[in-house]
């Protein structure tokens, strides 16, 4: 099981983590996404077949492109 926690800028509200947890987790191989309205962080835990990269890509599609990596497990 690999995770992150990064920043995405652009969560302004409620609806913007939902969005995030929804879209992200929808992703095969996610375990679970939680986004904060205040800290505008985000912890993802993943396993095959979901990656990093197919991640970033669906947040960069949802435009909540994630910035500024806290942590890589």
């Amino acid at each position: 099981m690999e995770s992150k926690t990064f920043v995405v800028p652009n969560i302004s509200c409620g609806h913007c983590t939902h969005t995030i947890e929804m879209e992200v987790g929808e992703l095969a191989g996610v375990k679970s996404v939680k986004a904060g309205i205040e800290s505008k962080q985000v912890v993802v835990e993943w396993e095959a077949p979901a990656s990093w990269d197919k991640i970033r890509s669906l947040l960069e599609e949802i435009n909540y492109p994630p910035q500024g990596l806290i942590q890589i497990n």
